[in-house]
């Protein structure tokens, strides 16, 4: 393993998480697989695991906190070298490589149906892979998810259901409220 705590961030986009073309996993299906039960254990949810770079990829992990608290500086340095530890062991990635662990932030991915609908209420913005009403970008206000669909009504007021597995990325939109949201969740101590 290799700078464990390594912070730069590459412009490439994160693989595909799930099965390739050729039906095998993909290198970020493969880690999720590694670090989402070790996470349970330490009392931690996976947020997103992101493979970014070619040359020497950073393995982007984000983490929350179970019990829905703020994850702080000194969780991600435990979960840093727990998972450094593992990979070391498990060598699921192919030469150098650095690892990176951090909060999903305030403006968060949203990539759970969890997500979703604690967010209920809140701007996002949305990319799908396939086109859904001829479109494939979205921006509105996120109304929740079920296990099939994540809801969103957009900005014109028109709802619309985009399937979760169509999602290519999801994000909240930083706003004053959502400040005041995130001001309001504790540290866990």
């Amino acid at each position: 393993m290799d700078d464990l705590n390594d912070t730069s961030h590459r412009e490439s986009e994160p693989d595909e998480t799930g099965p390739n073309e050729a039906g095998q996993l993909t290198l970020e299906a493969k880690l999720t697989a590694i670090v989402a039960p070790r996470l349970e254990t330490m009392g931690f949810e996976l947020v997103r695991v992101a493979v970014l770079g070619r040359d020497r990829p950073t393995v982007q992990v984000m983490a929350d906190r179970a019990d829905g608290s703020l994850i702080t500086v000194e969780d991600c340095e435990q979960i840093s070298r727990y998972l450094g530890t593992v990979f070391d062991v498990e060598d699921p990635i192919p030469g150098a490589w650095n690892l990176e662990v951090s909060s999903a932030g305030i403006d968060r991915p949203l990539t759970r149906v969890k997500d979703w609908n604690r967010f209920a209420g809140f701007a996002a913005k949305v990319e799908t892979l396939v086109p859904v009403d001829g479109r494939k970008r979205f921006t509105g206000t996120v109304l929740g998810a079920d296990d099939g669909f994540a809801r969103l009504r957009l900005d014109d007021g028109s709802d619309v259901a985009l399937p979760m597995i169509d999602i290519r990325r999801a994000r909240l939109v930083l706003t004053d409220a959502l400040i005041e949201f995130t001001a309001n969740l504790q540290p866990s101590n």
